[in-house]
């Protein structure tokens, strides 16, 4: 029996943030019972205002709970690692409560990074190119999705991978990073870079649930070529602002974060063709410049 050819009973969303509340959305509206599971208190309260069901599980704290998964559910992974090191032990954590459950999932769907690929100077990757990870944030994803596929190979259940470029949406633009006058690189020092809208995102994660693999991995962007310069003065000259003012190498390395310096130093595009072939994926925002014309950006972002 493939994933598609029963209804879906039970939808549970690990780290349900924006992205998982938009999917909640989603499922809500085919009928299926969501529950979103979150850190805080706050988060918890932010989304039953939202009509979301939500849980309180800190994946950081060992004396941490699920509650008691219904049979064939499916669970989505969207909890962020900690903050330093190589090793996701909030994934570890994660299994480890499945490890307790009565009933194990039907299919677990999460959301890396394509930092997992590392520098590739511009060129083109496609799901099937070999891993290269090279900075911790892209190695505790990369811990990830090698501690959930081992654990899915071993209970028989079925896994689909995620590799999401930056995500932008309301809420999600550096307006406030353009308003500081921070510095960017030269376009042409400017990585290659990969995006998608909130709103696609969660979409295709909704579709991922028809996937029939028993594993699979899907590079996640619009496809549109870009680059991280070109992504800021598209949103300087859409919000009225100044441009950032444009440096070489030698003054970014003083001048802009350590963590910003990271994702400038790899330079990358997404093959998409298996995520929009695949899952029949019609993207409602195929570009910025059509996101950008939308009703929810406003002046006021």
């Amino acid at each position: 029996m493939t994933i598609k050819d029963t209804p879906q009973k039970h939808v549970l969303i690990v780290g349900c943030g924006d992205i998982g509340a938009r999917l909640a959305r989603l499922w809500q509206q085919d009928g299926t019972v969501v529950t979103g599971i979150v850190r805080s208190r706050e988060s918890a309260a932010k989304l039953r205002a939202s009509k979301i069901s939500a849980v309180q599980c800190d994946l950081a704290n060992k004396d941490s709970a699920l509650p008691d998964l219904l049979p064939e559910s499916l669970i989505y992974y969207f909890a962020p690692p900690p903050r330093k090191g190589r090793e996701d032990l909030h994934c570890q954590r994660f299994l480890e409560l499945l490890n307790t459950q009565q009933h194990k999932p039907r299919s677990i769907i999460a959301i890396s990074t394509t930092g997992v690929y590392g520098d590739r100077q511009g060129e083109q990757v496609t799901e099937d190119d070999p891993l290269n990870p090279q900075v911790d944030r892209a190695w505790r994803r990369y811990d990830m999705e090698n501690r959930l596929r081992q654990w899915c190979d071993d209970h028989d259940v079925s896994l689909v991978i995620l590799r999401v470029g930056g995500i932008y949406g309301p809420g999600r633009l550096p307006l406030e990073r353009i308003k500081t006058g921070i510095p960017i690189l030269h376009e042409e020092l400017a990585p290659k870079t990969n995006r998608i809208h909130a709103d696609d995102l969660a979409m295709i994660c909704r579709k991922a649930a028809d996937v029939t693999h028993r594993y699979r991995v899907y590079n996640v962007s619009d496809g549109q070529d870009s680059n991280m310069t070109e992504y800021f003065d598209i949103l300087a000259d859409h919000f009225g602002l100044p441009r950032p003012p444009k440096v070489d190498w030698e003054q970014a390395e003083k001048e802009i974060s350590a963590g910003m310096l990271s994702y400038l130093k790899e330079s990358r595009r997404l093959d998409n063709t298996r995520m929009l072939n695949e899952l029949n994926i019609k993207l409602r925002y195929p570009t910025l410049q059509q996101a950008l014309k939308s009703k929810e950006f406003d002046q006021t972002e």
